[in-house]
């Protein structure tokens, strides 16, 4: 099929897919069919080149305005991001900007701009936040890939809800990435891992081919497990198959060769990240508002969300980056492990409606996520690369289980990822 055929077809599985799922922002089939010309002429042995792509609505792309799932921005950008800009090197092909809750903010895809997005899985239930309509793009099978970005866990927690793989790499390792004070980088959703690789490879710069990692076995290593939540607010309890799919995972683990134990984030360690990861959440939050063209069109939840932000002195977040910063060089060495295995989430997919919507109280809710996305924030902080799979423990949603490694060990990270997966398939 060429180019412009796959093209095509993704813009018409995108707008047939706009009445249940509101997985996108905007379809652009004149764009679309432009740049698959242009990959056709050009030609490219890629797997990503020609492929059909959607762009999380937080990208900057020229002669568009990045929404950021609101109504208070409206200037159109005047060039290329860096993550576009690779992407089109690459020859992808975008097709059109999917939902995001407003400011990338929260861990469900709502806004008063575009409204509910919705999980393919279940319509009832969220694909989870902050790249919910990639996600759900992604597992409709509308398109084979999407952008994302993670400054909590919005890579991670969206591929959980939607039974994907999702991988968020090291910080700096990826172009357009570092805002929420550093939190936040790039990356993608896809349904198979292989794809994911590619594209890290093409567009950002690691020390190793991530796809090469996935056929290179990792040798026997030290990982520990632990089902511990990041104290941001009293925990929840482990919903028990999401528990069972970590002792799944660790028994696959085992049997692959890895020396499997579990192990515990020292109690005053985990509660000073929490308070800087809040610390540098409410920041960047309060940063991004500001920089709305109608800051009087935020939601309720967003001004609350940045008026706490905005009270946060400067030195406070630099202590809360360096603490990030000096917790990530050394926190798998201070387990004794070369990587952790936990939940990615505290259940299955939420309800779209479990917290209330964009009129409610941004801290209460933020609060609330909190006790339930409690896994992932942690690996933003440290700026290590991290990855949740799907785990099959035979209920309605998959439960999906969160790998870890140390920073820059991307490869590493990937192969045993590449090696999980593969063990699942064959279970």
């Amino acid at each position: 099929m060429t180019a412009l055929q796959s093209a095509r077809e993704a813009v018409r599985r995108a707008h047939e897919s706009q009445s249940t799922l509101n997985a996108f922002v905007s379809i652009d089939g004149p764009g679309a069919e432009a740049a698959a010309r242009e990959a056709d002429r050009v030609g490219g042995d890629s797997p990503l080149h020609g492929l059909p792509i959607a762009l999380k609505d937080d990208v900057q792309v020229a002669g568009q305005v990045t929404g950021l799932g609101s109504r208070a921005f409206t200037t159109a950008a005047t060039e290329d991001g860096d993550l576009v800009a690779a992407i089109r090197r690459a020859g992808l092909v975008p097709v059109g900007r999917t939902t995001l809750p407003e400011l990338a903010a929260f861990g469900v895809t709502d806004s008063l701009a575009h409204g509910v997005t919705r999980n393919p899985l279940g319509l009832g239930f969220t694909p989870g936040g902050s790249s919910g309509g990639s996600a759900a793009a992604v597992a409709a099978g509308v398109v084979d890939i999407a952008t994302a970005s993670d400054g909590a866990g919005s890579i991670r927690i969206p591929a959980a809800c939607c039974g994907l793989p999702g991988f968020k790499p090291s910080s700096g390792t990826m172009p357009s990435s570092g805002g929420w004070c550093g939190l936040s980088t790039t990356g993608c959703l896809t349904r198979e891992l292989d794809l994911a690789a590619s594209f890290l490879d093409a567009v950002g710069t690691f020390p190793e081919s991530l796809r090469a990692a996935l056929d290179t076995a990792p040798g026997r290593l030290r990982i520990g497990v632990s089902t511990d939540p990041l104290p941001l607010a009293p925990p929840l309890a482990l919903d028990p198959h999401v528990a069972g799919a970590v002792r799944l995972a660790a028994d696959r683990l085992a049997d692959l060769g890895h020396h499997v134990r579990p192990v515990r984030l020292r109690a005053d360690r985990a509660q000073t990240a929490a308070l800087s990861v809040t610390t540098r959440i409410l920041r960047g939050v309060s940063e991004m508002a500001a920089g709305a063209d109608h800051p009087d069109l935020l939601e309720p939840r967003i001004r609350d969300l940045a008026r706490a932000g905005g009270l946060i002195p400067p030195a406070v977040v630099r202590a809360a980056v360096a603490h990030g910063e000096r917790l990530g060089s050394r926190l798998l060495d201070g387990l004794g492990v070369d990587l952790l295995l936990t939940p990615t989430m505290r259940g299955p997919a939420p309800r779209v409606d479990r917290w209330g919507g964009p009129s409610d109280n941004g801290v209460v809710t933020l609060t609330s996520m909190g006790r339930f996305y409690a896994h992932t924030p942690l690996f933003n902080h440290t700026g290590q690369p991290a990855v949740s799979l799907p785990v099959d423990t035979d209920d309605r949603f998959p439960r999906a289980v969160q790998l870890v490694a140390a920073r820059d060990r991307d490869a590493q990270l990937m192969s045993v990822a590449g090696q999980v997966m593969a063990a699942m398939a064959h279970r």
